[in-house]
């Protein structure tokens, strides 16, 4: 039997709202479902209360407006909270992401999480309604 976990994408207006969504769509309120992106695609590999074990899709429902709260604005927002805690030797790495970012360039947050879930999942797991 395969599950369908639905993210509704109306209510995202950020990256923490996103990992509140996706948390409850997989987990129910309050559910957890990883607050970064390496504990997102931890989480989708199973173990962790997650879809692993099973079969699963994953309805990401108003996926433009999500797109577009996990654009390039949030994604800058997102590495400028990196860039305190960024090792000496990545620095420069970073700021060159958050320079691109600043400029409406390069991968956004929503093309790094769609990323993840089609890298990290079987294809076809993921729907964009």
């Amino acid at each position: 039997m395969t599950v369908t976990y639905v993210i509704d994408g109306s209510g995202i207006t950020g990256l923490d709202s996103f990992w509140d969504a996706v948390g409850e769509a997989v987990n129910g309120p309050g559910g957890y479902f990883g607050r970064n992106l390496d504990a997102f695609a931890d989480c989708l590999g199973g173990g962790f209360g997650t879809p692993g074990d099973g079969s699963f899709v994953i309805e990401w429902r108003d996926h433009a407006q999500s797109a577009h709260a996990l654009g390039h604005a949030e994604t800058a927002r997102r590495l400028e909270r990196l860039l305190p805690r960024v090792h000496p030797t990545g620095r420069a790495g970073l700021e060159r992401e958050l320079a691109e970012a600043r400029a409406g360039r390069g991968p956004t947050l929503f093309d790094q999480l769609v990323e993840i879930i089609t890298d990290r999942t079987e294809p076809g797991t993921l729907r964009l309604m």
